[in-house]
């Protein structure tokens, strides 16, 4: 390797590598030197752009030396809370203690009694499980992680009595805000709601005997489910039974998963946590864009081989480097790496291949299998020479489906001879800062999209927009001569133009070949209504996946996801005097007037501009449906008063935009076609399209220079400001800021 400059393409991979990986300005040939800790294998492998581990073990392998206490994985699982209040209250210290250390977390609540179970203390009642999450969602906002805030996951088993409040709790926008929360669906819960039936949510309090119950249709608790789904992004769907039935210790008695992690790709049993490393698919594609282009399937199980030997190496250097005597235990016990993949939209294209595609699912299935097939065998070679884990049986292993699938014969005597040195091998993380640092797609997604505009501000101060090309479409361009996105072939399939089927069958195929889980997300449309969102979920289920998230574009969630500015850069407001014109001053106005559908009736919008052709002034009358009359008449003063008093049309479509009216959601919903998400949603629209265009006095139309966007409220990176995407299970920037890294 020549140097840093061959090794990164751009000085955006180079800047994600020097903010987050880069320590103390070491040179790249230093930092692999560090990160292989002397693997030169493996060290080769990531020269290469074959491999490279999770975040944690990027930033911090090698640090002990200098007294860091950080830890090398990016994932645990807490053990779950008992029903009495010390076990509530030391959950959160350990949260504390694990985020203090690095690590995210899961937790699971399901043994929490539910509210108003009796309890023998001063309160007579519990305050019941859903309460707790604000305490852990606080802990995760008080422990910093150079720079960030702790990650987390709740979840709650579906047939808890609290499920109702748990799927709830995130509507209310003050709640819970920094945890993620997914429900542990399970076969027959699923199966009661393909078959319209009741189902029951109890809990026996131990400590009294009390048994809370009740019945409710199993089709109403999926409803709300994929309602808030649709609506705010969560809770995510865990598909407890797969979880459990498909793994190399499905059939091992003395084991049991207690949660998972942050992003849900990793279920584990208290205490446990995991190291992450990928593989760039995309790395091992040989003349790409070419009909000759092919897989080098011998070099990638070589590269599987030398990444499981890679990270048994940095879990055993880091055994003491994990927050809590329970973490040590179970890790030593179990021995759990997390091998994955990413660069698999950019290999489907390099290979000419549209992903969701019967030859894309069939050259999937095969490359999975040798992966699955390959750690295994590695994983008892590594135990003929340093012993298997401890908690190993071998028969428990042996006659798990999921090895007995997975497997040839060659590997299943190895492990009959020497046992396995992990109880867990293999998973797909999100790789968001990671996968953008190499440029290329993240864990199973397909590429996000074709190009995206960035914003530069020129010397003179003015903002310009120019189009950027994913990489790999670029490199197409570049080797194939072709100047036009519009040229492209048809198999550049994009997160947003997928089918949602195609989507859910690639995941589906892979996981049949990992143990642990895939951390994704299924983008969908704007449009997508609940009863998409719940055929989904059905439809993941009967493909069994062990998890799904789904993200709809433009969703309620868009707006909360970031709101964490500096508060030196929250401005107050600055009261000025001002001297609003007068109605009589404005002489005589020209405007339109139009009709716009609501959940209620129509609205009449009517907006007036002066003899310059400003926007003036707004008139709103309603159809006699049900809108309160005289909400919009006094919205529509306080919006001429404003626009009379200097406020800027933008600034007012900004405040408007995306207000959520219930009636109005639950219309859409359904599926109608409504013009807004509320009122005041659609005036802003209104207005929006009017600002597109000028009058003059005479009353023609010309078109004005400016161009108005759609407004993105929130749903912005906080490094540069540009428009985050959902992907992975974790929400992402071009700029390689992450949410979950």
């Amino acid at each position: 390797m020549k140097g840093q400059e061959s090794w990164f393409n751009t000085t955006l991979q180079n800047d994600i590598w020097t903010r987050k990986y880069c320590y103390e300005n070491e040179s790249l040939e230093g930092f692999f030197q560090r990160i292989s800790g002397g693997n030169e294998a493996a060290m080769q492998l990531m020269k290469e752009k074959k491999f490279l581990p999770g975040g944690r073990i990027l930033a911090s392998r090698g640090l002990a030396k200098d007294g860091k206490k950080i830890t090398y994985s990016n994932c645990y699982v807490i053990s779950p809370p008992d029903d009495h209040i010390e076990s509530i209250f030391e959950c959160a210290t350990k949260l504390a203690r694990t985020y203090s250390y690095g690590g995210g977390c899961g937790i699971d609540i399901s043994g929490l009694a539910p509210t108003g179970a009796r309890i023998n203390n001063a309160a007579k009642e519990t305050t019941g499980s859903v309460s707790f999450m604000e305490l852990y969602s606080l802990v995760t906002e008080l422990i910093g992680q150079s720079g960030r805030r702790g990650a987390l996951m709740i979840s709650l088993d579906c047939a808890h009595p609290d499920l109702l409040k748990f799927i709830d709790i995130k509507t209310d926008l003050e709640k819970v805000t920094k945890a993620n929360i997914s429900v542990r669906l399970s076969d027959a819960f699923m199966k009661a709601v393909q078959d319209n039936a009741m189902w029951r949510l109890h809990y026996t309090r131990q400590e009294t005997g009390q048994l809370v119950e009740q019945e409710l249709p199993a089709g109403e608790i999926m409803e709300k489910i994929s309602y808030n789904n649709w609506d705010m992004a969560e809770p995510g769907a865990l598909f407890w039974d797969r979880i459990k039935s498909w793994s190399l210790l499905s059939e091992d008695d003395n084991f049991a998963f207690a949660g998972v992690n942050p992003c849900a790709e990793e279920p584990l049993p208290a205490g446990g946590s995991c190291l992450l490393g990928s593989l760039n698919l995309a790395a091992f594609v040989t003349d790409p864009f070419t009909p000759e282009a092919a897989f080098d399937h011998a070099a990638f199980r070589e590269a599987v081989r030398t990444s499981v030997a890679f990270l048994n190496e940095v879990l055993e250097e880091g055994l003491a480097l994990h927050p809590l005597p329970e973490q040590r235990e179970s890790v030593n016990n179990w021995r759990q790496i997390g091998l994955g993949i990413m660069g698999l939209g950019d290999a489907l294209i390099q290979l000419g291949v549209r992903y969701g595609s019967e030859d894309s699912l069939t050259l999937c299935n095969e490359i999975g299998f040798e992966m699955a097939d390959t750690a295994i065998a590695a994983s008892a070679q590594l135990a003929e020479q340093y012993g298997s884990y401890p908690m190993y049986r071998e028969e428990a292993v042996m006659n798990s489906p999921y090895f007995i699938a997975n497997t040839t014969e060659e590997t299943k005597k190895l492990v009959q001879q020497h046992g396995m040195r992990n109880s867990q091998l293999l998973t797909i993380a999100p790789t968001g800062s990671i996968s953008t640092m190499l440029g290329i797609s993240g864990g199973i997604e397909p590429i996000y999209n074709i190009s995206y505009t960035r914003k530069t501000e020129s010397l003179h101060g003015e903002d310009r927009y120019y189009k950027v090309y994913t990489e790999v479409v670029k490199d197409y361009m570049e080797a194939t001569g072709i100047d036009s996105e519009e040229r492209l072939p048809d198999y550049f399939a994009t997160a947003m133009t997928l089918d949602y089927k195609e989507r859910i069958n690639m995941q589906s195929v892979w996981q049949k070949h990992i143990d642990a889980s895939i951390s994704s997300t299924v983008n969908v449309k704007n449009e997508f209504t609940v009863q998409q969102v719940r055929d989904l979920y059905l439809y993941a289920w009967q493909q069994g996946l062990k998890g799904v998230t789904i993200y709809r574009d433009n969703c309620r969630r868009s707006g909360i996801l970031l709101n964490d500015t500096p508060a030196a850069e929250q401005k107050p407001f600055q009261f000025d005097s001002i001297s609003p014109v007068g109605r009589a001053a404005l002489g005589k106005t020209y405007g339109t007037t139009s009709r716009y559908r609501t959940s209620c009736g129509s609205l009449f919008i009517t907006i007036n501009r002066d003899k310059e052709g400003n926007i003036v002034e707004t008139f709103v009358n309603t159809s006699k449906n049900g809108i309160c009359k005289s909400n919009i008449d006094g919205m529509s003063r306080m919006i001429s008063l404003a626009l009379r008093s200097g406020v800027k049309v933008e600034e007012i479509i900004d405040q408007l935009s995306f207000i959520s009216c219930q009636a109005c959601v639950r219309t859409r919903a359904k599926g109608e076609k409504l013009d807004g998400s509320s009122c005041p949603d659609i005036i802003a629209h209104a207005l929006a399209e009017e600002y597109k265009v000028k009058l003059t006095t005479e009353g023609k139309e010309s078109r004005p220079e400016i161009k108005l966007e759609p407004v993105q409220v929130g749903d912005t990176c906080p490094e540069c400001g540009e428009a985050l995407k959902h992907e992975g299970g974790c929400a992402i920037c071009s700029c390689g800021w992450s949410k979950c890294q």
